[in-house]
């Protein structure tokens, strides 16, 4: 019953001992399904990027409440847009979600504008009051 094992380990002894945190990948996967479960509305964003400013534009000319959350401010904002890139398959920004569902990047959101359904899905998801006729 010796402490060596031939059984390699995925992770090296120094980088994680039992019952510590769980790895930095996992755990901005784990923050960013918060934060999209957390918000009807989420645009991941970048503070420079016009693709993500005509979204968070179009969103607020439709008087939509949303969460932006800037991955170039966010200390770990590079972790988080990893784990949405595993999470998604689209390493891009912006990234949007509705009620948790990814509605895609910039071109996807205007497209669904375009097509009538962005303002039905934002209406669902509470994001737009309805107006009291």
């Amino acid at each position: 019953m010796g402490m060596a094992q031939s059984s390699s380990s995925s992770s090296p002894p120094s980088d994680s001992k039992p019952g510590e945190e769980p790895s930095k990948p996992a755990m901005a996967l784990n923050e960013a399904k918060e934060i999209v479960a957390s918000f009807s509305v989420v645009v991941f964003s970048k503070t420079y990027c016009p693709f993500c400013a005509r979204v968070k534009q179009l969103l607020a000319q439709l008087g939509a409440s949303y969460k932006a959350v800037e991955l170039d401010v966010e200390s770990d904002g590079s972790e988080l847009q990893s784990a949405l890139a595993n999470w998604t398959g689209q390493k891009t920004v912006p990234s949007v979600f509705i009620k948790g569902k990814h509605i895609g990047g910039c071109d996807d959101t205007i497209a669904m504008h375009k097509g009538g359904n962005l303002v039905p899905l934002l209406t669902e998801a509470g994001a737009i009051a309805t107006p009291s006729l």
